[in-house]
Order: structure tokens, then sequence, then C-alpha cells
């Protein structure tokens, strides 16, 4: 969440960030501002209020050494006076800062400079692209035909066992995707990534840290009987390692990678966008995460892009990488770069990794701070897929086709143990 001593010192900036995003936000800034005087007053208040307290017990203790114990009644009783007095100031600052709390669970992240104005996906910006022929045969066929083709996924099982969005992963189809998985982590290894294996369930504190609540609870799959989120990304456990915790400063940068399903309801999907692969309610991704010091957040950033891009151009495939406009950019985001893979079956893009910088956002959320000497401050933090796997799976499957099956990319031979798909 935003920081009000930073809305305060930045305000028409944080209102014309907003604007970005299509928000007017002038109303709900100047409502926290005047709840935050508010709250600055009721402290005041009790803070004047306990140092009568401290002063009127020494002076009651000096009272009752002197002997003159009916004087030492009457300030004891005026003492009860100003703790009754306190009580209800400090309930009222409770009340505020909850107050505080919630508005600023509404509003969200101002976007960097750089992130373009804009409202719907169409006013993304282009900023690179990679360019790699693949011979097709004659007549492509989209993923979902080879999947049913050389049964590698059955979706209509999927349906049977747990409902649509739910595929079953089978034969060279489960070894193919374990092999990415396994190319994906290696990859992150090599880079300097520490892998973790984290919780697939989260606490509401978990889910309050990093984000996604209250901005995307119907999106979540909730446990009710145990209060716990399935998580939509392995970013939400990773992250929230680092709740409540203050990290020595000559720790940064943190860099940590985690394999885990994911989970999402993908309420509203319909349409061509969800066939096969597309959009699913369960499936596999590998995520990196960064805990960085705030001066060195957007050099972390370009590194993550150019790690993603690295390890399609590894697998050959053509893909472009979009800078978000204001409108399409992320609740918590300051700045989202996605890639998007072509599949000339489909004739279209397909998103296959976000790559984000949340500045402080998440980290205030959190009260994830770092020490540095004698300095403290909130740590700035980052996340990307690396990568979601299946339009991963599908852009492979598309793009590799022959007339005689499927090739599979030569860096991925290694981990599949087989070339091709026939």
């Amino acid at each position: 969440m935003l920081e009000i001593q930073k809305i305060r010192e930045n305000k028409q900036a944080v209102l014309d960030g907003l604007k970005k995003r299509g928000i007017d936000a002038a109303a709900d800034i100047e409502t926290l501002l005047s709840k935050d005087d508010e709250r600055k007053a009721l402290q005041i208040s009790s803070d004047s209020i306990l140092a009568e307290m401290n002063k009127l017990a020494k002076d009651i203790g000096m009272l009752f050494k002197g002997g003159s114990i009916d004087d030492a009644n009457k300030l004891k009783a005026l003492v009860a006076d100003k703790k009754e007095e306190q009580n209800t100031l400090k309930e009222k600052h409770t009340i505020a800062i909850e107050a505080i709390q919630e508005l600023l669970y509404q509003i969200p992240n101002v976007p960097n400079s750089a992130v373009p104005n804009g409202k719907l996906e169409t006013d993304n910006e282009v900023v690179f692209e990679y360019n790699v022929e693949h011979d097709l045969p004659e007549k492509a066929v989209p993923h979902w035909d080879i999947c049913k083709h050389y049964n590698l996924v059955d979706f209509e099982l999927g349906t049977k066992i747990a409902g649509a969005g739910f595929p079953v992963y089978r034969g060279k189809g489960a070894k193919l995707q374990r092999a990415l998985i396994q190319f994906f982590i290696d990859c992150a290894d090599e880079a300097g990534y520490e892998e973790v294996i984290p919780p697939h369930v989260v606490n509401e504190a978990s889910g309050y840290g990093t984000g996604q609540l209250p901005d995307k609870e119907g999106q979540m799959y909730h446990v009710g009987v145990d209060d716990l989120y399935l998580i939509p990304t392995a970013e939400v456990p990773i992250t929230n390692i680092f709740r409540d915790v203050i990290v020595d400063g000559n720790e940064l940068p943190i860099k940590l990678t985690g394999y885990t399903p994911c989970f999402r309801r993908e309420a509203g999907s319909y349409g061509k966008d969800v066939r096969g692969l597309n959009r699913l309610h369960q499936f596999d991704k590998v995520e990196i995460v960064r805990i960085e010091k705030p001066e060195n957040s957007y050099q972390a950033l370009d590194e993550m892009v150019e790690y993603v891009k690295g390890i399609l151009e590894k697998l050959q495939l053509k893909y472009r990488i979009l800078r978000l406009c204001g409108g399409d950019l992320g609740f918590t985001s300051c700045i989202t770069y996605d890639f998007e893979v072509y599949s000339a079956a489909q004739e279209r893009w397909l998103e296959v990794s976000s790559v984000s910088n949340f500045e402080t956002f998440q980290a205030n959320r959190l009260k994830l701070r770092y020490k540095d000497g004698k300095n403290k401050g909130l740590a700035h933090t980052l996340n990307g897929s690396a990568l979601a796997l299946p339009r991963m799976v599908a852009a492979i499957l598309e793009n590799y086709q022959t007339a005689d099956g499927i090739q599979i990319p030569e860096v991925l031979i290694p981990y599949t143990k087989f070339n091709t798909i026939d």
C-alpha cells in the first residue's frame, strides 16, 4: 500500500499517476489525509493526558509521603478520570487507524513515469520483439487438436474429475510439462536464484501482504473451514517469507525461485481465449522473486527482463515484450512488462510472463524493511513468471509441429529424453 507521508509530500504526483490508471482519487486522498490528521490529533491528546497522569502520579507520591492523604486521594480520583478519558481516545485512535488502513487497501500503486497512458490492452507499448520462423506444415493446427491426436492432455477427463480448466497431462505431455519445470528451475539456479518449495495455501495475512486481498478475493479459491486460500502464484508465499522481517542490508539482493501449482477461479472468462491450455483454473508455474534496496530495484527489473528473454530465446520461440499501460497495470504494480509468444496456429499472441516492480507497495503491507547501518527503510519487491507452463506448452506444440509429429526444442531434449512426439 502507499505510504501516507509520501502521499502528503507528493500529493499531486500521486493523483496524476493514478489518473494513468483511469482513477480520479482526489476525494479518497482528501478523506485519507483528513483521517490521518484526526489520528495525529488523537495521538497528541493521548500523549498529553499521559504526561499529565505521570505528573499527577509523582504529586500523589509526594502528598502521601508528606501525610496529605485527602489531597492525594483527590488527585487519585482525578487520575482515574484522566485514565478513562485516555482509554476513550485510544479507542478512537484505533478506529482511525483501521479506517486509514481500509482506505489505503483500496488505493492501487502509483505507476512509474515510464508507464504509458491508456485504458485497454491495445494501449500497451511493444518495446521489443524477437523473430524466429518455424517451418510449419501447410495446415497447422492448434494445440488442443495436437493434444487430442497424440493423447498429451485430456481436457474431457479433467472436466470429469474436477471441472473445466483442470486438465490431465498424460504420457509425453506429462513428460514435456515436467521437463519444462526442471529446465526453468535449472535456469534460475544458474542465475543465482535460491530454490524454495513453499506451501500451496496461504492465510489471510499473506493474501493482504502481497495485495491479492482484498483486490482479487473473487479470483482466489477459499478453503472456508480453515480460512485458507489456494495460491494464485508462488509470489504470494515466497514474498511472505519476509513479512514482519527486518533484513540486513548486506544480505540484499535476495533472489528466490519456486515451482508451484497455481489456482485461479478466472471468473467471467469465456470464449476462444480460454480454449485448451489458454486459460486454466489450475496450472504450473516457476516464479522468480527479488528483494532489493530501492536504489537498485530498476536495475534488478532490467536484469529480470533480460533473464526471461534468455529463456525464450533458448527455446527459440517468437516473442515480444509489452510495457503495460496504466489501465492494464495490476493493482500492486508500479511497472510491468508482459512477455507474449506467438502462436502461428492460433494466429495470436499468448501471454507467458509478467515481470513487475512493486517498489515499496508490497513491503509497506508486509512491514518488510532493511537495515543499512543505522538507517532503516522499506525494501523494494519484484517478481516475474519464469515461466507459466500452459501457454508455453501450447506454444511449443503449435510452433514445433511438423507433418510427421512434434519436434522437441533442442535445449529440452536432455530433460524429455525424447526428440519428437509422434
